[in-house]
């Protein structure tokens, strides 16, 4: 099987022995300083220059890191298309947002009407479209979406927006009306241009945060009508969904996300995590902190304490930090294709 078909696969609940080995972009960025050196491609012109960005994101397939593509390699496109300020940072930082578009949750109006045809959003479609005509073919292409809590909290401030969740219940809701219907014309748009798969980080979505209540009314509400309006011009698209911290006081409520994977932070026991989501896939959740700087025999032993977990897709847990050593990542890479030749093994002797 060729790297999008294992994939795939795996994301459609069949049975595969092979385990993908993938890091999808967005905030589970792959991109590190080495590979900017060994590619001479780098940040911040690579967020703004569509060819630079897919070549970027090939690049991490070229090197052996990872086994597909993943394009943006930042969550703050969404907010700027909706009007937030947004720093580019260095070779070493990620763009993030430097201020509020909006005092509070009932000023959601005055958000801006999104225009996907120019700025980064731009940037993102045109790269996913020449990586789906100059990319290896056999390999899949991520395009990564900002989760909607997530982006809510990057137009309003977050301590006032998680306040606003009771005290302005109504006017939260249409906020993240808003934001949802931007994420899934966003979405669609990465679908039209050749995304295999869109996956969804929600890092303010967690349950330690909102707990069970507002979990459920706001993070697994507008997770699911974006996966929805994705689907209703894309009936196949696959989806997977992370969100970041503790969260097996909201694995019930977890269960009604409409994703086909979950992925989650290091600190989750994936074996728990199985038992609350089947049938649905669990991806993750290598330490990237302790990617890093890791031997090749701790890299194997974070990867094999993984895999016996339950990890269907092997990959990191968060976004990787740009100075991690780029031979640190590549074991993990390796680590997956070992553990297919001995399953491969264990096949042939049955």
């Amino acid at each position: 099987m060729n790297e999008k078909e294992r994939l795939l696969g795996v994301l459609g609940g069949k049975a595969i022995p092979e385990v993908p080995c993938i890091c999808p972009g967005g905030m589970m960025n792959a991109i590190v300083v080495d590979l900017m050196d060994r590619c001479g491609i780098a940040w911040p012109e690579a967020h703004t220059d569509p060819v630079m960005m897919a070549e970027l994101a090939r690049a991490v397939y070229d090197h052996e890191m990872f086994e597909n593509y993943g394009v943006p390699f930042c969550m703050t496109v969404e907010a700027e298309t909706l009007g937030a300020p947004v720093d580019m940072g260095n070779r070493e930082c990620e763009p993030h947002v430097s201020g509020y578009v909006i005092d509070g949750v009932e000023r959601w109006a005055e958000l801006p009407e999104p225009d996907l045809s120019r700025g980064r959003a731009r940037v993102v479609i045109e790269a996913i479209e020449r990586l789906k005509r100059t990319g290896k073919e056999g390999v899949p292409i991520i395009g990564n979406l900002t989760g909607p809590l997530s982006l809510a909290t990057s137009l309003a401030d977050p301590i006032d927006f998680y306040k606003s969740l009771r005290r302005k219940n109504e006017a939260a809701h249409a906020l993240m009306r808003r934001v949802t219907d931007m994420l899934t014309a966003f979405g669609t748009a990465q679908a039209a241009a050749g995304a295999d798969v869109l996956a969804i980080s929600d890092p303010s979505g967690t349950g330690e945060i909102l707990g069970a209540r507002y979990f459920r009314e706001f993070a697994v509400r507008y997770l699911n009508d974006l996966i929805r309006g994705v689907r209703c011009a894309f009936p196949d698209m696959r989806f997977i969904v992370h969100i970041c911290g503790q969260m097996k006081n909201v694995f019930s409520e977890l269960s009604a996300v409409e994703a086909d994977a979950f992925s989650f932070d290091a600190m989750v026991n994936l074996r728990e995590a199985r038992e609350h989501l089947a049938p649905r896939r669990i991806m993750g959740n290598v330490s990237s902190f302790g990617l890093a700087f890791a031997s090749e025999a701790k890299v194997q032993a974070m990867a094999r304490s993984a895999l016996n977990m339950g990890s269907d897709i092997l990959a990191p847990a968060c976004g990787l930090g740009t100075r991690s050593d780029i031979r640190s990542i590549q074991a993990l890479l390796r680590a997956a294709k070992r553990n297919r030749e001995e399953e491969e093994a264990l096949l042939c002797t049955i």
